[in-house]
C-alpha cells in the first residue's frame, strides 16, 4: 500500500463507492423528464391549446406547469411532514420520511407517469385517426406525476448523499444528484438513437417522424415505463443495504 494513503482515505473511498448503485439507479428517472419536456411539446402541438374562449396555451409554455407542481409540492410536502412528526412526538428538525423512501417512491411515480404518458399518447393517436383533437390539458396527469417524482427522488438523493457521505467529500456526494439529472437528460438522447435505431431494422423507425400521429410515442413511453420498473427493482436491491 502506498503509505501516502491513510486508513482514512481508504474506507472514505469505499463509502464513496458505496454510494454510486443509488446514484445509478436515480439516472432513469431523470431520463422520463428530459423526454416529457419535449416529446410534450411535440404533442401539444396536435393537441386542442384553448382553455378559454379567447385564450389559448402557447406550445413552448407547456414545460412551465411541471415547474409550478414541484414549486407547489415543497410547501405542500414540509406541512405534510410537520403534521406527521407532531403526531409520532418526533423533532422538528427529523424527517419523518426517510431518504431512501422518498427516492423509491419517486421512482415508482416515474414508472406510473410514463404508463399514464403512454396510455394518453396512445388515447390522442386513436381520436386523430378519426379527426378528433384532444384538449392539451390530458397531458396534465403525466406531468403531476413526474413532478412529484422529481421533487421526492432529487430531495431524497440530497439528503441521503449528505447525511452518509464522509466529512471530506460531502460536497462531492451532494453533486451526484445534479450529475444524475445532467446524465439522465444525455440518455435520454442517446436513447431515442437506439430506439430509432433499432425499429428501423424491424421494419419503420418509432420516432423518425415529423408528425407524432405517425410515429410510436405510446410504444416508446410504455418501453420507458418498464425499463423504469426495472430500475426500481434495482433500486431496492441496492437500497436495502443500507
Amino acid at each position: 500500500m502506498d503509505d501516502t494513503i491513510s486508513p482514512n482515505q481508504i474506507e472514505e473511498t469505499k463509502i464513496f463507492l458505496g454510494l454510486l448503485p443509488i446514484f445509478g439507479s436515480t439516472i432513469m428517472m431523470n431520463c422520463c423528464l428530459a423526454q416529457l419536456q419535449t416529446f410534450s411539446v411535440q404533442q401539444g402541438i396536435l393537441m386542442n391549446k384553448k382553455l378559454f374562449h379567447n385564450f389559448e396555451i402557447p406550445t413552448p409554455s407547456l414545460v412551465v406547469p411541471p415547474l409550478i407542481i414541484l414549486l407547489s409540492s415543497i410547501p405542500l410536502y414540509e406541512h405534510l411532514a410537520g403534521i406527521i412528526s407532531k403526531s409520532k412526538n418526533l423533532s422538528e428538525k427529523k424527517n419523518p420520511f426517510k431518504p431512501l423512501h422518498r427516492i423509491g417512491f419517486g421512482l415508482v411515480l416515474a414508472s406510473l407517469a410514463m404508463a399514464v404518458a403512454a396510455a394518453v399518447e396512445a388515447k390522442r393517436r386513436a381520436a386523430a385517426e378519426h379527426n378528433v383533437v384532444l384538449p392539451v390539458y390530458w397531458l396534465g396527469f403525466q406531468f403531476l406525476l413526474l413532478s412529484f417524482s422529481d421533487f421526492l427522488t432529487l430531495g431524497g438523493m440530497l439528503e441521503f448523499f449528505y447525511s452518509e457521505a464522509p466529512e471530506s467529500m460531502k460536497s462531492m456526494c451532494t453533486a451526484l444528484a445534479w450529475c444524475s439529472t445532467s446524465m439522465g437528460y444525455f440518455l435520454s438522447s442517446a436513447l431515442v438513437s437506439l430506439t430509432n435505431s433499432v425499429t428501423k431494422s424491424l421494419g419503420k423507425e418509432w420516432l423518425g417522424g415529423i408528425n407524432l400521429n405517425n410515429d410510436r410515442l405510446d410504444l416508446f413511453y410504455t418501453l420507458l415505463c418498464v425499463f423504469n420498473f426495472l430500475n426500481f427493482l434495482n433500486y431496492v436491491y441496492w437500497a436495502k443495504r443500507f
